[in-house]
């Protein structure tokens, strides 16, 4: 029985396990024995990776079948510094699984610069789970946390994702809430209110926030970065999302 390696993001984690990408998927986020129920996000490592930081041998040497035969489901090696010690070349995959189970897998492309100027909406997934509304597209918000930062707190590495603001995006004062599901949406609409693209480039909203959301307010895609190297996983339209994955779609819209 192989063994794979994952990175999660809820919580920040190195993993070894025993099962594929959609049975991790479903384990990780249904809950087994004293595991909490939740939506899990986590990429597919290149089970060749190796770093000094991890004991990845020794984890994979523990990561066997039980005596009755049945997966080895997770063997945790490593909770602290994981995402800046694994370079994004040895990522594989993303995946998405909702608190029902299910599982959506994302492939890895190149991120689009220069984004005409709008106001975005940033939910850091790791190392740090703030966030903040910003001026700055995807690239140019990571190269300030993490190549060229302008204050003191950077981060060496990031994964984020963007978040839907509706019509807040252009009328942050007066835009209609539409069907935006965020329960903090009077003090969203005064961060991005403060924001000017040459005296205030980001806002915090909420220092910690809660990573889990809901999957529909997924803007454009996933990010994740370390040093110079950033990647970007695309989420499908609503329209691909109903017509191929609708059991998926369906599901995580309960969550």
């Amino acid at each position: 029985m192989g063994v794979y390696l994952y990175l999660s993001l809820i919580p920040e984690a190195l993993i070894a396990s025993n099962l594929p990408p959609e049975q991790f998927g479903q384990y990780y986020a249904t809950g087994h024995n004293f595991k909490s129920k939740g939506e899990a996000i986590f990429f597919e490592v290149d089970p060749a990776f190796r770093n000094d930081h991890f004991p990845i041998e020794a984890g994979i040497a523990k990561c066997v079948p039980h005596a009755d035969g049945k997966p080895k489901s997770s063997v945790y090696l490593s909770v602290y510094r994981v995402l800046e010690n694994i370079p994004i070349s040895a990522l594989g995959k993303l995946y998405l699984s909702t608190s029902y189970g299910q599982t959506l897998a994302l492939t890895r492309q190149a991120p689009a610069a220069d984004e005409p100027p709008s106001l975005h909406l940033y939910q850091d997934l790791a190392p740090a789970t703030s966030l903040l509304v910003s001026t700055l597209d995807p690239v140019g918000y990571y190269r300030t946390i993490t190549l060229e930062p302008s204050k003191f707190i950077h981060f060496p590495a990031l994964a984020f994702v963007e978040l839907g603001l509706g019509a807040l995006a252009s009328d942050p004062e007066n835009g209609p809430m539409g069907d935006l599901p965020y329960d903090y949406i009077h003090h969203l609409r005064e961060a991005l209110m403060l924001l000017d693209p040459e005296t205030k480039l980001t806002k915090l909203v909420q220092r910690a926030h809660t990573v889990e959301f809901p999957y529909r307010m997924v803007k454009k895609g996933f990010y994740v970065g370390n040093g110079p190297d950033l990647a970007f996983y695309a989420m499908p339209s609503h329209e691909v999302l109903r017509r191929d994955h609708a059991t998926w779609w369906r599901l995580a819209n309960l969550s």
